[in-house]
């Protein structure tokens, strides 16, 4: 699974703005996704944007006095240089459906028609590909919303709504008080596959009705079969129970609220799994390319582009610490100082 986050859109931008000509005077951004790759652009590059349907009516983004003033001060009509740009491109549809509306406008100007993310180098749809992402692929901003949903393992608490406070984790009436009232986080709108739960057994009608409630549609719960909180954490049956089940299902990706619980389904699955806490996706082998080319993903960009010695060995550091998690980085830093 290819997963790129927020931070990785914005370091994407960043790395291509030089692609780019350099007399944009507006960027517009193909609903909805595409606002969000506008936005990025418009202040990093301090450029005036809107996004498609405003654009169509005459309408430009307010903005505040860091904006160049010359740009903002012409009318709609004088701006010749335009970036249309999406998050990404796969058949097409969206990005011809904007060109169909731009032309339909009869709006008189040098488009330039580009895609944060593509399939390819180069799609007949657009002038600019910032980054080729192949399929299987998900984005922090639509994952969600995504078709892959229903080949995925899902945790429901930290995921699809707030975790328990430790008063209402109480294995009793503050806890079913909790069930029945969970505040809802992340709302699919795509139905999952496998719901992958450590919540108990005893509490899947409370479960299936809080579902129900909040209209989330899923193909199987699946919930821990243990008699209490107590015998569950006797057991510390979170990771490897959730893991367990995983390896065993055909589901290509278990998405996870904790960080240092991906790892562990990680490891013990030998499958990725993405986690909400850090967005980043935690592969099996730590070392594996995948792993590695991610974690440099996410490394601030002041560390990869620093070239002295202190720097990657700050930059390093950092990898690991995100791969491996803080146990496991000071278990390998014991290991490395360790005597022969």
């Amino acid at each position: 699974m290819n997963y790129r986050s927020i931070s990785d859109m914005n370091d994407a931008i960043v790395r291509n703005l030089h692609r780019l000509p350099r007399d944009i005077d507006l960027v517009v951004g193909v609903p909805r996704s595409g606002i969000l790759a506008a936005t990025l652009v418009s202040l990093t590059a301090n450029i005036p944007m809107t996004d498609l349907d405003s654009f169509l009516a005459g309408k430009i983004y307010t903005s505040g006095i860091t904006k160049r003033r010359a740009a903002l001060d012409r009318q709609h009509s004088e701006m010749r240089r335009i970036l249309v740009i999406d998050d990404s491109v796969s058949g097409g549809n969206a990005m011809r459906d904007a060109r169909g509306k731009i032309a339909a406008a009869g709006i008189k100007a040098d488009f330039v028609f580009a895609a944060v993310y593509g399939l390819l180098p180069q799609h007949k749809e657009t002038d600019i590909v910032f980054e080729v992402v192949p399929h299987p692929r998900m984005f922090q901003w639509n994952f969600m919303h995504h078709i892959f949903l229903e080949q995925c393992c899902v945790d429901i608490d930290g995921v699809l709504c707030f975790d328990p406070t430790e008063e209402e984790n109480d294995d009793g009436p503050a806890y079913e008080k909790f069930l029945a009232e969970a505040r809802p986080l992340l709302g699919p709108t795509r139905k999952i596959g496998w719901l992958v739960t450590s919540r108990l057994e005893k509490y899947r009608k409370l479960t299936e009705t809080w579902l129900a409630e909040h209209e989330i549609k899923y193909d199987h719960l699946i919930m821990l079969d243990l008699p209490s909180k107590a015998e569950r954490q006797r057991l510390g049956a979170h990771g490897s129970f959730k893991a367990d089940f995983y390896r065993k299902s055909g589901a290509i990706l278990f998405i996870e609220s904790e960080h240092e619980q991906a790892l562990k389904i990680a490891k013990l699955s030998g499958k990725p799994v993405l986690c909400v806490e850090t967005n980043i996706v935690s592969f099996p082998d730590a070392l594996s390319l995948p792993a590695l080319e991610q974690a440099a993903r996410n490394l601030p960009a002041r560390l990869r582009q620093i070239n002295s010695p202190d720097g990657r060995k700050k930059a390093i550091k950092t990898a690991a610490r995100a791969l491996l998690g803080e146990r496991g980085y000071e278990m390998l830093k014991s290991r490395v100082k360790r005597p022969a």
